[in-house]
């Protein structure tokens, strides 16, 4: 074998382990904010739902312990494999030319994190509670509003309650004294990497731009999401991988990255939805 074809063993570890940390610190930026399983053989796996356990007493004294009857509601995440792959020409270069090595690394590992994210934001878009309407930007009472259903919903106030806002709601929420004031917002999530983000009303807040959207002009819209950790799971049977092969006939060699996922929406009651304007209603005039 030539040397222009020949790629040497080590130098493809270092690619494959630069996409992986990539993906880990830039790439994703929901994938710390759901349960995740790793490892799952097969084309899907399930996540547990589990209800609340109430604690009773004996009947008495050396008497048998009832068992609380806590229900189990298994919910199936299909997975599918995602690919994001580049030719490269005179790939030998890249075995002295590091930074272009990282480049390209960045490159698919942004392009499968994004497709995480996408996977993530299509399983919270399933969920049924909403909180104000398609006429409104992000108020304050739009999101006392969410806050308040996932209270009476009983979902954990743990620090781990995520909410998911477009670039124009992250304007709006600037526009809040409580928001943008550091005396009542806190540090971000510790593993919220790459992304506009802090803490408020024990919720962590990122901006992100791959929500869903609607219409134009002064109609359009944005969904957002305040949601649990554990509303939502995120499975992967194979974790990122690179292959990276010689094609003579385009004297170029094809760099694939590859991951096979599934999310899935696991708990309704943990997710609120909010379609909001990105342009504020102008005042009324009367």
């Amino acid at each position: 074998m030539t040397v222009s074809t020949a790629i040497d063993a080590s130098f493809i570890k270092h690619f494959e382990a630069d996409v992986h940390t990539a993906y880990q610190q830039q790439g994703s930026k929901l994938r710390n904010t759901v349960r995740f399983k790793g490892g799952i053989t097969g084309s899907s796996t399930t996540f547990q739902v589990i209800g609340a356990q109430s604690a009773n007493q004996k009947s008495a004294r050396n008497a048998q312990l009832t068992p609380a009857a806590v229900t189990h509601a298994p919910v199936e995440c299909t997975l599918a494999d995602w690919y994001a792959g580049q030719w490269v020409d005179k790939l030998d270069e890249l075995k002295v030319g590091h930074d272009e090595r990282k480049v390209l690394a960045t490159a698919g590992a942004y392009a499968l994190g994004r497709k995480t994210d996408a996977l993530i934001i299509t399983a919270l878009a399933t969920g049924t509670q909403t909180a104000g309407t398609s006429s409104e930007a992000l108020t304050k009472d739009r999101i006392l509003s969410a806050f308040k259903t996932l209270n009476t919903n009983e979902v954990p106030d743990d620090g781990e309650r995520y909410a998911l806002v477009g670039p124009a709601q992250w304007n709006q929420l600037l526009s809040l004294d409580e928001f943008s004031n550091a005396n009542y917002v806190g540090d971000a999530h510790p593993l919220l990497t790459g992304s506009e983000s802090r803490k408020w009303m024990g919720i962590n807040w990122i901006m992100h731009t791959g929500l869903p959207t609607s219409g134009s002009g002064s109609s359009a819209t944005t969904t957002c999401f305040i949601y649990h950790k554990s509303a939502i799971g995120l499975a992967a049977g194979q974790d990122i991988v690179t292959d990276i092969t010689w094609h003579g006939d385009y004297a170029a060699h094809y760099v694939n990255n590859m991951m096979s996922q599934g999310a899935c929406l696991i708990d309704d009651k943990g997710v609120v939805k909010m379609v909001c304007l990105d342009i504020p209603p102008e005042p009324d005039a009367s």
